[in-house]
Formats: structure tokens, sequence, C-alpha cells
């Protein structure tokens, strides 16, 4: 069983394409080893979670924790921020779906905390 800690030991492998996503069983192992908040897209393509922050300023320094977290990694998620809230949700492209990229990437994340 893959754990969170695993995740986070582990960095992305560039990813072009021409690889299939990951089967619904991988996605479904990889998913337990996340924080729970992480939900899995109705179409299977992508994983998301919400954070909420007492304001402004902790929500941005979360962005940009997160911005570092995917330019360290090369792989960038879809970002959608308000006052006090963050949403993050990961997806590799280039395969129409999930890779191990995403659940590295998410799993990084869920050690920076809400």
């Amino acid at each position: 069983m893959t754990t969170t800690t695993d995740l986070t030991r582990r960095r992305c492998k560039p990813c072009e394409g021409g690889v299939p996503a990951l089967s619904s069983g991988a996605v479904a192992e990889l998913l337990r080893a996340l924080d729970p908040a992480w939900q899995l897209a109705a179409d299977s393509r992508s994983i998301a979670r919400s954070f909420v922050f007492p304001d402004f300023a902790r929500t941005i320094g979360f962005v940009n924790a997160v911005a570092w977290i995917a330019e360290s990694e090369g792989h960038h998620p879809d970002l959608e921020v308000g006052y006090g809230r963050c949403r993050v949700a990961w997806s590799t492209h280039a395969v129409g779906g999930l890779t191990e990229n995403d659940f590295i990437c998410a799993a990084k994340v869920d050690r920076l905390g809400s």
C-alpha cells in the first residue's frame, strides 16, 4: 500500500503523453494515501481539494507555496482562488487523466496543511 510519505519522497516524471492514464484501481489506491478531503472528479480525470484560510494574505501564502511545489516538480495544477479559499485540482492533461505525478503533488500540498 502506498502512503503519503512514500508519495512525498517521489519526484514527478516528465509526461508528454503517449502513456496511459492510471487504472481505476491504481487511482483508488493512491487516493487512499492522501488526505480524505481530496475528491475524485465524476469523470475520474482529476482530483481536487478545497482549502479555507482566515484571510487573504494566508490564502496567497498558500497559493505561492503550491506554485513553488508545482514549479519544483514541473507539474502544474488548476487553481481557483478567492478571499480565504483556494481549490487545487490536479490532472495530467497530456494523458487526459491521472498519473502518479498528480498524487505526488497532492501529497506534497497536503503537507502544507490549511
